[in-house]
């Protein structure tokens, strides 16, 4: 069975940067038709555009603010109808903020799982009558390694992420009867939000000191990156060869479990 995404329908939320662009990047090299989604509208049409121009596959974008609900649900029925159908969703889209756990606040977790939990949510509701009546297809939701472990400083971002989990492994066994399989990714790569990340450091020997520590936490010793290292996995999970896999939670990430 070959690993191959060639005419498969695939849509990706947060498709403007980071994991998400570099996986709309790929699928496109792969063959795929693509839908966007993103709230960064300017981003956002730069990577479809270069990636429909590089082809062969096509990418096209449409904007949609994931926690508005009814604006997931009509963005959803219009990338299915601009697919002519649906194989494939990934739900990349997400945020990360900082904040000691006895200060986040109702605010601070409310944006967090809005977009975190809830954009989510609102798109696998959304995709699940069109895959259904589809006869089926793949979602693919993304969480992390800050789900199993503590995660100083972002226990708002790790609760979020393990509720990507649960769902998803429920999710699994509720629509596994309608051929959808659900499993997630927990990636490690360089993106934009690791590069903010480093950029909270001052001196040029903080830094150094927080990118070594990073290194020896990850038996690969690097970072990965969202081309070359993650999407060919997230290729394998939208394809056939994959036909038969739900329920699991896969870590691409350099054999990490890391902490802050």
């Amino acid at each position: 069975m070959p690993i191959g995404i060639t005419g498969k329908r695939i849509i990706v939320a947060g498709g403007a940067r980071g994991i998400a662009a570099g996986a709309v990047r790929v699928f496109a090299r792969e063959g795929a038709h693509v839908v966007s989604l993103d709230r960064l509208v300017d981003e956002g049409r730069q990577v479809a555009e270069a990636a429909t121009a590089e082809g062969p596959g096509k990418v096209d974008f449409l904007e949609v603010d994931l926690t508005k609900r009814a604006d997931v649900v009509a963005v959803v029925d219009e990338a299915v109808k601009l697919l002519g159908g649906i194989d494939a969703v990934f739900n990349i889209a997400a945020i990360e903020r900082t904040a000691k756990a006895h200060e986040i606040g109702e605010a601070g977790w409310n944006e967090m799982l809005s977009i975190n939990v809830g954009g989510v949510v609102s798109m696998c509701e959304a995709i699940f009558p069109h895959m259904k009546a589809g006869g089926g297809g793949a979602i693919i939701n993304f969480s992390s390694d800050a789900a199993n472990q503590p995660y100083l400083n972002g226990a708002h971002y790790s609760a979020s992420k393990a509720a990507v989990i649960s769902y998803t492994r429920t999710l699994a066994h509720e629509w596994g009867r309608f051929n959808i399989r659900a499993n997630c990714v927990m990636p490690l790569a360089w993106t934009p939000m690791f590069d903010e990340r480093r950029a909270r450091f001052k001196t040029p020997e903080e830094l150094a000191a927080y990118d070594a520590r990073i290194a020896s936490l990850i038996p690969l010793g690097r970072m990965g990156d969202p081309e070359s290292d993650l999407a060919p996995a997230l290729v394998f999970l939208a394809s056939d060869a994959a036909r038969y896999i739900s329920a699991q939670n896969l870590g691409v990430n350099g054999g990490s479990a890391w902490g802050r």
